[in-house]
């Protein structure tokens, strides 16, 4: 039933007022990360956005028992435009969390304020089973295991509303949320990557639905409702321990998804993959070392410390600096080179003594400040692919890794002959 602002909670009410000024804010600024509002917008600003339509007070429908809510259009979300004949694309990157969630280490708060002041926009894909106590979980029926198991456990009422807190405030600023579904099964066994397409579909489902309930799930039913309607936002998504993809892509195109990142590949444009934009993690330097990684703290940590999250803390500084600097050479390479988008994954973890944290953290200001980039969601990368010419976008896979187009940007995306230089044959008389 759609609540009115007489009949709303107080919480809800709360909400209300929460969308109205984020919106108003968008309309304004573009941003509300700070700052007056003359402010001139940092180099490494997202460009030009039109405004988002406030949402009026009435706009809010509360979904099924009041967890989720119709608020209308998320603020702070740029609509996409396509590029000017010949004009250089810019650069993106994409920093993306698994399985997001608030705990006592309180990263997924302070990696918001970190975007913020960054002119930062993230996308953090919650593990469903986050939202569901463990005294429910026996709700959860995982695909090929018995009801009530995951090997990532479940949650309480108070990391329930910490995560709902935060979820709630990343999508007001502009954030998107996805899923990386529930109970993180890798290996065989009845891992993820042994799963039909049913099994999928079923797992998503599920995912969807503990965050639809949330409220009725906890007992915390005058908690202010998440601000979206998941059935929609929910457009993406990265498996855990990337596996299963394959089926993963099938069941995901069926039910309407518009992306996947859950695959490994090297600093090149993205296509389409069964319908999807195929928005894979890719391969960066590890410097020091004759190998590559992927862009993710899993990867580093064990090329540095094996499979050991604890390892020797004399060298945690160092790893820290060598995954940074290994990110910020993939960006470097692309933001001289093909401008392919870059894409990192992390966790909300404390491995090896909180040192990729700080990577990302480190990496986050030095490139997001940086003219012509934009640091956005998936959800974001996606709407500017939808938006672009197919025909320049094909021109752009087939450049290869760090490799600009030899004849200048705007020769190479519009066919035309580049100008020749001044003072030789051919070239436009100047004046004395």
């Amino acid at each position: 039933m759609a609540a009115t602002p007489r009949s709303a909670s107080h919480a809800t009410r709360r909400l209300v007022a929460g969308v109205i000024a984020a919106a108003a804010c968008s309309a304004v600024l573009a941003g509300c990360a700070g700052g007056d509002s003359g402010s001139t917008p940092p180099q490494g600003a997202p460009g030009p956005k039109k405004a988002a339509p406030a949402a009026p007070g009435s706009v809010v429908r509360l979904i099924g028992d009041g967890s989720t809510a119709y608020t209308g259009r998320q603020p702070h979300l740029p609509r996409a435009e396509r590029l000017r004949p010949g004009q250089k694309p810019p650069q993106f990157v994409v920093f993306s969390w698994d399985g997001a969630g608030e705990d006592s280490q309180k990263l997924f708060s302070h990696f918001r304020k970190v975007a913020k002041r960054n002119n930062a926009t993230m996308t953090y894909f919650l593990s469903g089973v986050y939202m569901l106590p463990e005294s429910k979980a026996s709700q959860y029926h995982p695909p090929q295991h018995s009801p009530g198991r995951s090997d990532i456990g479940f949650n309480d009422a108070r990391g329930i509303k910490d995560t709902v807190d935060q979820l709630r405030g990343a999508w007001l600023e502009g954030n998107e949320i996805g899923t990386h579904f529930n109970g993180h099964f890798c290996g065989s066994g009845g891992g993820v990557g042994q799963w039909s397409v049913a099994e999928w579909k079923s797992e998503i489902q599920q995912a969807k639905s503990f965050v639809k309930a949330w409220k009725t799930n906890t007992g915390l039913k005058n908690a202010a409702p998440l601000p979206f309607d998941y059935d929609k936002e929910l457009i993406g998504a990265r498996t855990p321990c990337l596996e299963g993809q394959k089926n993963f892509m099938r069941a995901a195109h069926d039910l309407g998804f518009r992306y996947d990142t859950s695959g490994v590949n090297d600093q090149i444009w993205p296509k389409k993959k069964n319908g999807l934009w195929d928005l894979s993690m890719q391969l960066v330097p590890v410097p020091g070392r004759a190998f590559e990684t992927l862009t993710m703290d899993y990867n580093f940590m064990v090329n540095q410390s094996g499979t050991t999250s604890q390892g020797d803390p004399d060298k945690h500084a160092y790893w820290g600096d060598q995954m940074r600097d290994g990110l910020l050479q993939g960006f470097d390479r692309a933001y001289q080179g093909n401008r392919a988008p870059l894409i990192i994954g992390n966790h909300f973890e404390s491995w090896n003594g909180g040192t990729y944290m700080r990577a990302i953290e480190e990496t986050v200001h030095t490139v997001c400040n940086k003219p012509e980039v934009r640091c956005v969601s998936f959800r974001q990368l996606a709407d500017w692919l939808d938006a672009q010419d197919p025909k320049m976008l094909h021109k752009l896979t087939t450049l290869g890794v760090g490799k600009a187009p030899g004849q200048g940007w705007a020769s190479f995306l519009t066919g035309e002959p580049a100008p020749a230089p001044k003072g030789v044959p051919g070239a436009p008389a100047t004046k004395s």
